[in-house]
């Protein structure tokens, strides 16, 4: 099975070579898309001779994970595996998120902080005690998902369920709409513990409240 990897990048010109480097011998295809960046992150991607697709302004995570993910569909990947450019994750996690998949047990794989205590123990403590928690009551009260970790934006999931997962949101709000459609259309899910380096504190309160707005605006909407 042809496993693709999914990179979203914005002005990550410090990493992203040795994020192409570590990924791109676990994988049969990697893609990564240049979100707007000012910086020469598109200049070390097209050195390196992955795939790159860019975005001429900055659309946004969940945008630039949809273009990359369509990419992945149109050139035959069997599974696709989303990955950040940070370096907070660790590339050899995802022959660990890509197996379930492979052997036909499920059809998305979401990467969890919280199945570890070695590795939640690691995550800053406002993060891990206040937004962490509003962010899974908020994913149980008005989506009923009760995954572990309600913010995991490492994951995988077979060609199949890529076809059908249709999320809108351009921003972080993406992770827990990927989430909703996966319930939705009755997907089998695995999660599966992940380690996470944390270079600085991560998403901010007021990133928190701007994913939960943006979230009520699109249940209104539909």
């Amino acid at each position: 099975m042809k496993v693709f990897c999914v990179v979203p990048a914005f002005n990550e010109e410090k990493n992203i070579t040795t994020i192409i480097n570590q990924v791109r011998p676990l994988v049969d295809g990697l893609v990564i898309i240049d979100d707007g960046s000012t910086d020469k992150t598109g200049n070390f991607v097209k050195e390196s001779g992955v795939v790159l697709l860019k975005h001429i302004i900055n659309r946004g995570q969940g945008a630039a994970l949809r273009t990359g993910t369509q990419y992945c569909l149109n050139h035959g990947a069997d599974i696709i595996v989303h990955f950040d450019a940070d370096g907070q994750f660790l590339s050899r996690d995802i022959e660990k998120i890509a197996a379930p998949i492979k052997d036909g047990a499920v059809q998305v794989v979401f990467g969890s902080r919280f199945l570890d205590n070695r590795y939640s123990s690691e995550m800053p403590i406002f993060k891990k005690y206040f937004i962490m928690p509003l962010a899974k009551a908020v994913n149980k009260i008005f989506f009923n998902i009760n995954l572990t970790d309600p913010q995991s934006g490492f994951r995988a999931m077979s060609a199949e369920a890529a076809r059908k997962i249709d999320w809108k949101q351009d921003r972080m709000a993406h992770c827990s709409e990927i989430m909703f459609e996966v319930k939705k259309n009755n997907f089998k899910v695995k999660e599966i513990p992940i380690r996470v380096i944390y270079h600085n504190f991560g998403q901010s309160f007021a990133g928190g409240l701007k994913i939960l707005k943006e979230l009520f605006i699109a249940m209104l909407i539909n």
